[in-house]
């Protein structure tokens, strides 16, 4: 009893012998994050942070039109198809091209909600010094560091669920029969590639980077994009 006697009042002589200004910039200082924090609270926040843009990014692209209807991710015909998509569609087969086109991000989008789990798994192993770094980095440190870190992986355990969605959805197919359609014009010397399986593995796994990339940039730059105190007291240093 007498312990809690001296704390209170050395509490009370602290409280007392600071002015109201003082105290309010301690208190200040405290909810803006300008006391320094842990470094494994740092960790925690930055975890935070990609945490919410992989789930934004995920729900994002796997809605119908999340690839097809956004420009910075939509997914093209791959580049031996589009040095020839005038002449297919010359020759009549522009309604399969477009259709083909539909079905590859659909394939996409069918398989992007799949990538979640993957990405959550990957941020669990940063360490403290990856925060640090990351915290020190450009706008998109962070989903540089998850890129750099679970590409092979996420290709790796992605490309057997772009193959299911893309049969399901048609685009193996409809894709295959346009290639095949060019393929078979006399005297074609460049030949289509009838195989979608790891081009749009790659595209869809590099445009769920994008719309992560952006989320972590609001993050970054805007403090309403910050849905947690442990995320804007670590932000709060940044800016």
């Amino acid at each position: 009893m007498r312990f809690y006697k001296i704390s209170f009042l050395v509490l009370f002589v602290f409280m007392y012998s600071c002015s109201s200004a003082q105290i309010n910039k301690l208190i200040k200082d405290v909810t803006s994050g300008q006391i320094p924090l842990s470094q494994d609270e740092i960790a925690a926040g930055l975890k935070e942070a990609l945490e919410q843009g992989i789930v934004k990014g995920t729900d994002l692209a796997s809605k119908t039109d999340g690839y097809f209807k956004n420009e910075m991710i939509k997914i093209l015909l791959p580049e031996d198809a589009q040095k020839v998509e005038k002449t297919l569609r010359n020759m009549g087969l522009g309604s399969e091209v477009d259709r083909a086109l539909l079905a590859i991000n659909r394939g996409a989008e069918s398989a992007a909600i799949e990538a979640k789990p993957i990405f959550v798994n990957a941020i669990k192993q940063m360490n403290i010094q990856d925060a640090l770094g990351i915290l020190k980095g450009d706008a998109t440190a962070a989903t540089d560091y998850l890129k750099r870190t679970t590409n092979a992986q996420l290709v790796e355990l992605f490309k057997p669920k772009i193959q299911a969605s893309l049969d399901e959805v048609g685009a193996t197919k409809y894709y295959g029969d346009l290639a095949n359609s060019y393929n078979k014009i006399p005297l074609t010397k460049q030949k289509v590639n009838p195989d979608l399986n790891a081009y749009v593995t790659q595209k869809a796994i590099d445009g769920l980077f994008v719309l992560i990339a952006e989320e972590e940039k609001n993050i970054r730059d805007n403090p309403l994009g910050r849905t947690s105190d442990l995320m804007k007291k670590v932000f709060a240093q940044q800016d």
